[in-house]
C-alpha cells in the first residue's frame, strides 16, 4: 500500500486534541488513554512526540501561553499601559481555557513559550526604571492576580433563587441575579482590580524610583 501523504499524528494535532478534551471534561479526566482514542491511535504512538503525560500538558499550557500578547513590552510603551494591554490579553486567552489553568499556574519550568513572556515582561519592566527584584515581584503578582481572575466566576458562586437570600442576609437580596450578568460581573471586576492595580504600582514608582513619565 502506498504510504499516506501526512502522518496520521503531529504534535500540533496532539496538543490541539489535547487541548479540546481538557476543555471539555477538565484536568482529572484527562489521560493519555483518552487522548489516544479521541486520535485514532494506540497509546504507544503518542510516545514519538512527547515522553511522558506531563510533556502533553506542558506544550498545551504553552499553546495557550502563546496567545498572549506582550508586545507592548517590546516597542517601547510606558510600562503602564504595556501592563494592562498584557494584563488583558494574559486573561483572556486564560478564561478561554479555565480548565488548564491549575497546570499552567505551576509556573514557567522549561516551557518555551511561557519563558519568553516572562523574559519579555520582566525586561520591559526592567528598562522601564524598575529594580530587578520589583520587576520580579510584579510579574508574580500579576500572575496571581490573573490566574485567580480566571480559575473560576464570581457572578456563578451564588445560586439563582431570590428566596435563599431575601431573610438571612438582607444586603444580598438582589444576588440571585449575579449569574445572569457574569461576563460583565467578573470582566468588570477584573478591570477595576487592574486598574487599582496599575494605580498603586504607579505610586511605588514614584517612591521607589523617580518621577513618573507623562503618558
Amino acid at each position: 500500500m502506498p504510504r499516506p501523504r501526512q502522518a496520521l499524528l503531529s504534535r500540533q494535532r496532539i496538543i490541539e486534541t489535547a487541548a479540546n478534551l481538557i476543555d471539555a471534561d477538565g484536568l482529572g479526566a484527562f489521560s493519555t488513554r483518552r487522548l489516544a482514542s479521541e486520535l485514532g491511535v494506540r497509546g504507544p504512538s503518542l510516545y514519538n512526540h512527547f515522553a511522558t503525560k506531563d510533556e502533553i500538558l506542558d506544550a498545551v499550557a504553552d499553546s495557550i501561553t502563546a496567545q498572549i500578547d506582550v508586545s507592548s513590552f517590546g516597542r517601547g510603551d510606558d510600562w503602564r499601559d504595556a501592563l494592562r494591554q498584557w494584563g488583558l490579553s494574559y486573561r483572556s486567552a486564560l478564561a478561554a481555557h479555565p480548565n488548564i489553568v491549575p497546570h499552567l499556574a505551576q509556573g514557567p519550568g522549561r516551557r518555551p513559550g511561557a519563558l519568553a513572556m516572562a523574559d519579555a515582561v520582566y525586561g520591559g519592566l526592567v528598562d522601564a526604571g524598575w529594580p530587578p527584584a520589583r520587576a520580579t515581584h510584579i510579574g508574580a503578582l500579576m500572575r496571581y492576580f490573573v490566574t485567580g481572575s480566571a480559575l473560576g466566576s464570581f457572578a456563578r458562586g451564588f445560586v439563582e433563587d431570590p428566596g435563599f437570600y431575601t431573610e438571612q442576609y438582607p444586603h444580598l437580596a438582589q444576588a440571585h441575579r449575579l449569574a445572569e450578568h457574569q461576563r460583565s460581573v467578573d470582566e468588570g471586576a477584573f478591570a477595576l482590580g487592574l486598574d487599582a492595580l496599575v494605580e498603586g504600582l504607579s505610586h511605588t514608582y514614584e517612591r521607589v524610583v523617580g518621577t513618573l513619565p507623562p503618558q
